[in-house]
Order: structure tokens, then sequence, then C-alpha cells
């Protein structure tokens, strides 16, 4: 390696590693924030957080990598061009292409790097992380009970229209419906207008204190004739307490791995494989609603049973006027009931396939993502690096603003193009691959304007053409005047 590619190889890879772990830092805190309510309260230890930062952080790595090659190839090339040694570089013969050679070689070791993470680190971390969390939520039952559902809390269903207090202790509009292994169902509501969850620290019982309330019980005869004259009995209360045992809830082993449903959790060939499963099942579903549509409309009953005979009717007013009153009649209740079955039948079958579909096109963007990451890059490095050079501006400043700005506008458009994607708006390879398509054209025109000692943006190339035809439109009037 020569002394010029040791050189610029040297000072690109200090500044990529400062970089990566500052966004890697960053991130990393905003991931403590977002995720600081399933943590807190639960007398976690260090090194459980310390496991679930660990399994967060590899699913970072598609916003941070890309980010950092960005932000690097502007902040190095851009302090190149302030110092003046891309000037010296030139007056030496040295081009801009010839510079990047040894970076080229760097990045391209990188985005493999990033595929082969892509493939393998990730899918592990993403099932890691989702098992830790679910196992985690079970350690505290007053963390489990959401606003506005039901929750089950071993043998209870409770729900709540909100929650008060510093540890959501207090409890308001509460509902619950108590089981009975015995007599399966909902027999047993207990309504109650406020509630308190008390406990001791080291016991294993939850004392659910509820106030202002009134308790149903449906007694269960053998006649049902007695049922209808007695369906439950009620009765009220001032304060009624329900102990709860969390000896069940708080022995949770937090490495159990259970969950494994996700298209975050699968390689390119376990992605292959559910993709053509799940392709084929969606096929084979659309056809049996095709073939049960047809058997409903009876045609080919029709055309065994059914005889050619001579019967002359208008077609304007149809064939009903050739039959009685009371046949026509059932025969449009008939029809009607036939279409409004069929209608019915297709709307619930159109939501399921509507479900499916969308199941179907994560998979396929889940695809896609591992290659993207590897050309993106690529491709950003193309952006950065002669975008650097154009601006002639190196440090945290300028190039910060411009890489977050360029990185922004990528990330926005990944964003909207993949939502649309899962939707069936477009094609999950164009919603996955589109904001890297759009950079690679401003790559391309980045590097023609830096390699020809051209300016970010130059006013001639709108004006230009104009004035063009208007030379030529000149010319013409000239000659016309000759």
């Amino acid at each position: 390696m020569k002394i010029l590619d040791r050189y610029i190889l040297t000072s690109y890879l200090k500044t990529f590693f400062t970089v990566f772990v500052i966004l890697m830092f960053i991130f990393v805190l905003q991931t403590i924030w977002l995720y600081i309510g399933e943590l807190a309260g639960k007398d976690l230890d260090l090194d459980i957080i310390f496991k679930f930062l660990l399994y967060f952080s590899p699913k970072l790595i598609p916003l941070v990598l890309p980010l950092t090659i960005l932000l690097t190839s502007i902040m190095t090339f851009g302090s190149f061009a302030e110092n003046y040694e891309f000037a010296a570089m030139k007056s030496a013969g040295i081009s801009l292409q010839r510079a990047m050679r040894s970076l080229t070689f760097f990045i391209l070791l990188v985005s493999a790097t990033a595929f082969l993470f892509a493939n393998n680190v990730i899918p592990a971390s993403e099932y890691k992380s989702i098992n830790l969390r679910k196992n985690i939520a079970q350690l505290k039952p007053a963390m489990v009970i959401s606003e506005g559902v039901f929750n089950d809390l071993g043998q209870i269903n409770i729900k709540v229209e909100d929650k008060s207090g510093d540890n959501g202790q207090y409890l308001h509009n509460v509902i619950i419906h108590k089981k009975n292994e015995r007599r399966p169902g909902n027999y047993t509501v207990i309504k109650a207008t406020e509630g308190e969850l008390a406990g001791s620290s080291g016991s294993n019982v939850l004392s659910l204190i509820l106030k202002d309330g009134n308790y149903y019980d449906e007694i269960m005869t053998a006649s049902p004739r007695a049922r209808t004259k007695k369906p439950f009995a009620k009765s009220s209360f001032d304060e009624y307490v329900i102990n709860m045992d969390l000896s069940g809830f708080n022995d949770v082993d937090l490495d159990e791995e259970n969950y494994s449903n996700s298209h975050n959790m699968l390689k390119i060939s376990e992605l292959n494989q559910t993709i053509d499963s799940f392709s084929t099942s969606y096929n084979e579903e659309i056809e049996a609603l095709s073939r049960n549509m047809y058997n409903r409309t009876g045609l080919e009953n029709l055309k065994r049973e059914i005889k050619p005979q001579d019967t002359v009717f208008d077609l304007q007013e149809g064939i009903l006027p050739i039959y009685e009153t009371h046949q026509a009649a059932q025969i449009v209740n008939l029809a009607l009931g036939n279409v409004n079955g069929t209608l019915s039948s297709i709307t619930t079958k159109q939501a399921e396939l509507i479900q499916a579909a969308k199941r179907l096109n994560k998979f396929e963007i889940a695809l896609h993502e591992k290659y993207v990451l590897a050309f993106a890059c690529i491709i950003l490095f193309f952006v950065g690096a002669p975008l650097g050079a154009i601006i002639r501006k190196g440090g945290m400043g300028l190039p910060m603003v411009i890489a977050i700005m360029i990185f922004l506008a990528y990330h926005f458009i990944g964003i909207f193009a993949k939502n649309s994607a899962e939707e069936g708006q477009i094609s999950p390879f164009l919603g996955t691959w589109l904001s890297t398509l759009i950079m690679l054209p401003l790559g391309i025109l980045l590097t023609y304007r830096a390699t020809t000692d051209q300016g970010l943006f130059s006013f001639s190339i709108l004006f230009e053409p104009i004035r063009k035809v208007l030379k030529k439109a000149q010319i013409m009037g000239r000659s016309e005047k000759d």
C-alpha cells in the first residue's frame, strides 16, 4: 500500500470509528428513553438491563452504519479539500477516483460485513430481545394492566378505564371477570368505581381492593325455564378484596425463549422458505374462494337438471312474469338471500386475504432489507465523498448539517415507501429499494461534478438551454431578413 493510500485510509478510519461510537451512543440513549416504561419499577438487575440494551443494539446498525459512512465521507474529504490536500494531489496528477480507491475497497468490505450482520446477527438479536421483553412484562402485574382492554391476571380478567398514582396502583371504573375451573365462561362479573393494588415487598400476595361496586353471579340451574326466571344474583359492596398469588408471575425465567413468530427473526434461507409457503397458501385461499363463489351460483346444477324448453318471455321484464305471484316472490327472496350471503362471505374473506397479503409483504420486505443495507453503504459513500470534496469544509459543523439532511430524506423516503409496500400499494421490492435507487443518480452526479471541478450547483444548468434557444432564434431571424 502506498503512503497516500495509507494516509487517506487512516484519516478515514479515525473519523469513522469516532462518528460510529457517538451515533451508536445517541441511538442507544433513544432506545432507553423509548423503553423506559418497560424497565422502570421492575427491580431489574444491571445485567438484565445490560442484556436488554445488548439485544437491541444490533437493530440500530441499519440506521447508524449508513449515516456513519455518509457523515465520515463528507467530513474526511471536506477536510482534505479545505486544507488544500486535494489541490496538492491534483498537481501531482492524482485524481479524485484514485484518492478514493483504497476507501472503496474498505467500503466494499464494510458492505459485505453489513450483509452478513443483517442476515445472522440482527435476526438472532430480534429473537432474544422480543422474548426478553415478554418475560420482563410478566414480572409485575401492575405494569401489565393496560387501560381500556381486558388483561389476564391469573384467575381474573381485569379491565380499567384509566390508572393513576406513581406506580399506576390506583384504578378507575374496574370490570373483572372471575374464572372458574369447574365452570368455563364468564359467569361471575365484578364492577367497581375505584380500585387499588396493594402489596408488600417480599410478599407473593397482591391485594386488589375494590370500592363502591357490585357483584354479579349467574345462577346455573338444570332447567332452562328456571334460568330465565332467575338469570343472576346481584350484591353490592363498599369494599371488596381479591388476593392474587404472584408466585407464578414473579417466578419468570428471563432467559426463556418461546416466541419465534416474526419476520425480523429469520435469515434469508428461512425467509425464502416462509415466503414460498405463504404464497402457496395465499393462492390456494384465492382459488378456494373462487370455487366456493362459483358453486354458490348453482350453475352446475342448472346445467345438469334444467332442460331447454320453448318459453317465450319479454327480455326487458325478465322471467318473473311467467311465474305465479307467490312463486316469483319466493324466487326473489331466495336470490336476495343468496346474494347477501355471498357478499357477506366475500367481505369476510376479503379482510382475511388483506391481512394475509400484508403478512406476506412484511416477509418480502424483510428479505430485501438484508440486501439494501449493503448497497446503501456503497451508494452513500459515493454521495458523501464527492460532496465533501465539493463543499470543501471539514469538521462537525456544515458536514453534520448536510449529512443529516440527506440521511433524513433517505430515511423518510424509505419509511413511506415501506409502509406503502406493506399495504400493497407498491411492490415490496420497490418499497425497500426506492430510497437507495433515488440516491444512486445523486451519487453519480456528485462524483462527476467533483471529478470535473464543478460546484455543487450551477445556475448555468438552468439558463444554458434557454440561452441556446434564444441564440438560435436570433440567428434564424437574421437569416430571414437577409
